[in-house]
């Protein structure tokens, strides 16, 4: 059973009172950090007690600086940690290619998509062979100036 004075999925119902209730209706984005549209490929590991219980591949859907909004290809249940290793989209200094490793906790699932508040995160150079190499600075370009476009990050005010 449902509380309806409780937020589901990150809606609040109003529970039915007179026209006259003091209660404020929350609308718009509420989040702090903005949130940035990034279809980038992850592999997830689903961790309890420092115990690797699953483990999978996905793609982000959108980041913000401090969460995680991923499709992990099946359902992951609130509350367990996860950790990611991200294909990062731009090279460091265009010759190696990055990973972003993400440690953080399931705040929200639903169906195959799960978000995650980061604990902690950083950058570490991926492993790669010449032929990728070659692939990655030429497509690295052309996914950041994608990016740059579809979250509006090229238009000045």
């Amino acid at each position: 059973m449902v509380n309806s004075d409780e937020p589901t999925n990150g809606l609040h119902q109003m529970p039915n009172r007179k026209a006259t209730s003091r209660i404020p209706i929350i609308a718009g984005e509420r989040r702090a950090d903005k949130r940035y549209t990034l279809l980038l490929d992850l592999r997830w590991k689903l961790v309890r007690r420092r115990r690797v219980l699953e483990s999978g591949t996905g793609h982000t859907l959108d980041l913000s600086s401090s969460g995680i909004l991923l499709d992990a290809g099946r359902h992951l249940p609130e509350g367990l940690n996860l950790e990611l290793s991200v294909s990062w989209p731009v090279l460091l200094h265009n010759v190696a290619p990055l990973q972003l490793s993400v440690s953080g906790r399931i705040v929200r699932s639903e169906g195959s998509q799960a978000a995650i508040q980061m604990i902690q995160h950083e950058f570490r150079t991926a492993k790669t062979n010449p032929d990728q190499l070659s692939a990655l600075q030429s497509g690295s370009t052309k996914l950041l100036t994608r990016v740059i476009s579809i979250n509006g990050l090229g238009k000045r005010p």
